[in-house]
């Protein structure tokens, strides 16, 4: 592959990882529709579980299948129903992101995430820290997100 094409791939999924982000805080649901390949799949199994590194027990443990959402239109509806009357606050930091071939790349992204209360909302109060682990497509629009999995370091409800 080109050298400058693969950097211009980088920065592009680097931008796209953004606005994933800032669509989702900002509640920007069709800019949000826009970052996912219409067959994206969304792993949530351990967005709630912390492995502990001495014993790889995962407390709690993780989900089953049922927090895999599967398809465009369920990713986005998962989303939506998670953080739409909430304030979030997603940071996502250090990109490590490997162009696999002309059409396919995959990262890893060290984030951060707060969730509390919106006025009148569900009492909630989280912070959380962990690493998206994504793959992306090329699409005619650009590049995607195709899939992506939440783990997590710390998580304090």
């Amino acid at each position: 592959m080109d050298p400058l094409q693969r950097l211009l791939d980088i920065e592009e999924i680097r931008g796209l990882k953004a606005r994933y982000f800032r669509c989702m805080d900002t509640k920007d649901w069709d800019g949000l529709s826009k970052v996912f390949a219409p067959e994206a799949i969304f792993d949530l199994r351990e967005v709630s579980s912390l492995r502990n590194p001495l014993t790889g027990e995962w407390k709690p443990p993780y989900d089953g299948e049922s927090a895999v959402h599967r398809g465009h239109a369920n990713v986005l509806k998962m989303i939506r129903d998670a953080v739409e009357h909430r304030v979030t606050i997603h940071h996502g930091h250090m990109g490590e992101i490997e162009i696999l071939s002309q059409d396919t790349a995959r990262g890893i992204w060290a984030m951060e995430d707060v969730v509390v209360n919106a006025p009148g909302g569900e009492p909630i109060n989280m912070h959380g820290s962990g690493h998206y682990h994504d793959t992306y497509l090329r699409l005619a629009r650009g590049w995607a997100i195709l899939t992506t999995k939440i783990t997590r370091l710390a998580l304090e409800v």
